[in-house]
């Protein structure tokens, strides 16, 4: 993923200071006041231009130097070769800046070919299709240069139905890349054998105390992961959804949706010590087109220039219906961007499953 490219404008801040630098020098009673410009516009060019443009920038400052030095008379004696040679200075400045800032890029495109490795391993794509669910998933990080954080989704087979979960891990970096490594790996192992969502849930729990049990009891409580255990009959007529502190899914039928409250939307993962009990499960209906959406709360605290919250029911039942999971994704994503306005505080992972009919 690329980084956010500067405005089109930018492009001719180089230009604009050059010929504010040239037009100084030329019609000022005070030679050469127009220098701090064209020197900027040097370094300007560096930063934000390809080194061919920088190289130009760096051409016509020289050229335009030089006429202005004989303009003045200056050109042969002391002070026009001064001001020569700090043109040209200014300009090799340029583009060492140029240099120093593309060898740095070429690190970090290393970097980020890293951390989609890491993530695609960590956060693998689901299968588009399970028996009669298409399932499409996606995973956007606040900031576009980092891939990987501490949300996550997994879709699972079982023999008692189709399993998904969806989940958010309390802080940032690479612990909570590694919270997510250890969620799905419980995940994928626990959803294969445990009887029902709560037998599930418990197991994720274990494998979550088992983690930090080393630890003081201060991070012990601060290392908890909010989730959303949700589990598919055979033929995907019925859904149950047990929740850990999770923000609430949403089911999408036709043009109308609803969000789904849990009766009691319980503690997350990782807090049975305080012992409260676990509640039980929410049942729904699930009809062939219907949809289930989850979301982290990227997309539920995702806020407007008036700190208004984003409401997935208000605004997607403007802009649906919608043919595919992969469709309704797409169209989330672009609709929390335009809410925001600009870069989100939060990262936000977003699983959809559709009820097609039979496999």
């Amino acid at each position: 993923m690329a980084s956010t490219p500067w405005p089109r404008y930018v492009r001719f801040a180089p230009g604009a200071l050059i010929a504010a630098g040239l037009t100084w020098d030329a019609f000022s009673p005070a030679n050469y006041w127009g220098d701090p410009m064209m020197a900027a516009a040097c370094v300007v060019a560096g930063s934000l231009l390809p080194l061919r443009h920088t190289a130009v920038v760096g051409a016509v400052i020289v050229a335009g130097a030089l006429v202005l030095t004989a303009k003045h008379g200056y050109l042969g004696h002391t002070p026009g070769w001064l001001e020569l040679a700090n043109t040209l200075f200014a300009a090799l400045i340029g583009i060492g800046v140029n240099r120093v800032i593309a060898r740095h890029g070429r690190r970090l495109d290393v970097v980020r070919s890293v951390a989609e490795a890491a993530q695609r391993a960590v956060l693998p794509v689901p299968p588009s299709r399970i028996g009669p669910l298409a399932v499409a998933a996606c995973y956007h990080a606040a900031q576009t240069e980092a891939q990987i954080g501490g949300d996550a989704y997994a879709v699972q087979r079982s023999p008692f139905g189709t399993r998904v979960l969806i989940a958010d891990v309390r802080g940032k970096g690479i612990g909570a890349v590694g919270a997510v490594a250890l969620l799905l790996g419980a995940f994928r192992e626990a959803a294969a054998t445990a009887p029902d969502l709560g037998d599930l849930a418990d197991r994720l729990e274990q494998a979550i105390l088992r983690e930090v049990e080393d630890r003081s009891e201060e991070l012990r409580m601060e290392g908890f992961i909010t989730a959303l255990l949700g589990e598919f009959t055979q033929d995907g007529d019925k859904l149950s959804l047990l929740n850990c502190g999770h923000p609430a899914a949403y089911l999408l039928s036709g043009s109308r949706i609803r969000l789904l409250h849990p009766h009691d939307p319980g503690l997350p993962l990782g807090m049975s010590p305080l012992g409260v009990p676990r509640p039980g499960p929410d049942s729904w209906t699930f009809g062939t087109g219907d949809t289930l959406l989850l979301v982290t709360d990227g997309v539920t605290e995702a806020r407007d220039a008036a700190g208004a919250f984003y409401d997935p029911v208000a605004r997607l039942a403007r802009l649906g219906p919608f043919g595919d999971p992969g469709e309704l994704i797409d169209a989330l994503v672009a609709d929390v961007e335009r809410w925001t306005g600009g870069p989100r505080d939060d990262d936000m992972a977003i699983l959809a499953v559709r009820r097609e009919g039979t496999e």
